[in-house]
């Protein structure tokens, strides 16, 4: 029994180091990789698409005023899925390389965002952009023999 585990001792000697020494050299994500989450106020106009495409609930939309829309944004709830960044219209949001995320201060973790929105010229109210839901075909569904979809 004592020999087996000298074995297995310098078997793991030979294969030498297998970890990586992470807290003392940092190393950079690969490409594609899905970080934190960067809003660029300037190009968002409040859609709201990202609220409906959020499967954890992170951004959270309300009118305050009848120009003014708020935006939230609730970082500690991310799981960093993706889906907010593919469905932005104008690229307002982005998935950064930043994946340290761990703080003491939860108001780190929150973005508070105010857009202004863009009234009709006509009437003078505000109304949401198209979502890529309601420019879908709504062609191709047949009624089947019991009355619903086949």
């Amino acid at each position: 029994m004592l020999l087996s585990k000298v074995r297995e001792a310098l078997i793991c000697l030979k294969a030498g180091r297998v970890t990586l020494g992470y807290p003392l050299t940092p190393r950079e994500p690969k490409p594609g990789f899905r970080g934190k989450i960067t809003v660029d106020p300037d190009l968002c106009f409040g859609c709201g698409g990202c609220a409906n495409v959020c499967p954890a609930g992170v951004i959270v939309i309300s009118d305050t005023e009848q120009y003014t829309r708020l935006l939230e944004f609730f970082w500690r709830r991310c799981t960093y899925c993706g889906r907010c960044e593919e469905v932005c219209p104008e690229g307002a949001i982005r998935l950064s390389q930043e994946f340290e995320t761990s703080t003491n201060n939860p108001q780190d973790m929150y973005v508070r965002l105010e857009v202004f929105m863009g009234p009709c010229q006509r009437c003078g109210r505000c109304f949401k952009p198209p979502t890529p839901l309601d420019r879908m075909m709504k062609t191709g569904f047949r009624n089947g023999p019991e009355g619903g979809r086949a």
